[in-house]
């Protein structure tokens, strides 16, 4: 368990920089190319985005191997060290002084955050989820996630458009790393042939690549304050619930819940009051102008 989590961190760690660069290429390309094949094709052409998918790679590496060798309830909420870490490295990359405010959000984050997982400290479940019962998960997780993709899309730019596409994002960053975790198993109980073979890699591909396409609209819709905490905090939660329902995980009940709500309610307050600061904005570029469309460009 130990190890997993320190994988996890790592994975957070990688994640939070590819997330600095992502945000950075990802504001300039025009908004108006939200959600269509130009923003990607853009994007394939920026130096700084590529780097990016760099950092998401190699975070995807680190994950697979943290669940490979601890439970999906515990490892998943550790991602929510990406926002803290996001405003430490984006701030020694480019130089952005971190307020006071913004190191008692990120107390706030990790003292949370440590005694949440204290509390729960899931144990036992299985390393591979029956096949049939991979069907209502699907059903579920991927019917609330599109419709959170519709809402958002429905909706102008802004922080209800952000936040919808970030936390349908979020819970496709949870379904991959439940399907991840089951195609870990399979590697190690019946080799790399068996992996291969198996609908749960291409389906965490698919899902994760999907999601990572998300999180770059839900970046270039709205400001940090509406799309990082409904990423966050959907994925820590759909995480716990995956691990609990399909993998059979078991966190600790009686007092110990009332504890990990008080550390949930903490890191909570550390995110949104981490979100509202200039300099995690600063960090990552936020209040960079994006570019106007070429239509509506101004005449030189």
């Amino acid at each position: 368990m130990v190890l997993s989590l320190i994988l996890a961190v790592l994975a957070a760690c990688s994640n939070a920089l590819g997330t600095v660069l992502q945000r950075r290429a990802a504001l300039t390309v025009p908004a108006t190319m939200s959600l269509r094949v130009g923003l990607l094709l853009d994007l394939l052409r920026t130096p700084v985005w590529l780097a990016g998918i760099v950092g998401v790679t190699a975070s995807a590496i680190l994950q697979a191997l943290a669940l490979a060798s601890g439970s999906l309830a515990a490892v998943q909420p550790v991602f929510i060290l990406e926002l803290p870490l996001a405003l430490m490295i984006g701030g020694a990359v480019f130089h952005v002084h971190r307020s006071r405010k913004a190191w008692y959000s990120v107390a706030c984050i990790a003292v949370g955050l440590t005694l949440f997982l204290l509390s729960l400290a899931p144990s036992g479940g299985r390393d591979e989820v029956p096949g049939l019962l991979w069907v209502p998960t699907l059903l579920v997780v991927g019917g609330i996630g599109a419709a959170l993709v519709l809402a958002g899309t429905r909706r102008p730019l802004g922080m209800t458009r952000a936040a919808c596409l970030a936390a349908g994002a979020a819970l496709g960053n949870a379904l991959t790393a439940a399907l991840m975790k089951s195609a870990m198993g399979i590697l190690g109980d019946r080799g790399l042939q068996a992996f291969l073979l198996a609908w749960q890699t291409y389906g965490f591909a698919v899902i994760g690549g999907t999601s990572l396409f998300l999180l770059g609209t839900a970046m270039q819709a709205g400001p940090l304050i509406a799309s990082q905490p409904a990423l966050t905090l959907t994925d820590a939660t759909a995480g716990v619930l995956l691990g609990v329902t399909i993998y059979g995980e078991e966190p600790r009940t009686g007092m110990w819940l009332l504890s990990a709500l008080v550390g949930f309610a903490l890191l909570t307050y550390g995110i949104f009051a981490l979100s509202r600061t200039r300099c995690l904005a600063n960090c990552l570029h936020a209040d960079e102008e994006r570019p106007e469309p070429a239509e509506h460009a101004p005449a030189r």
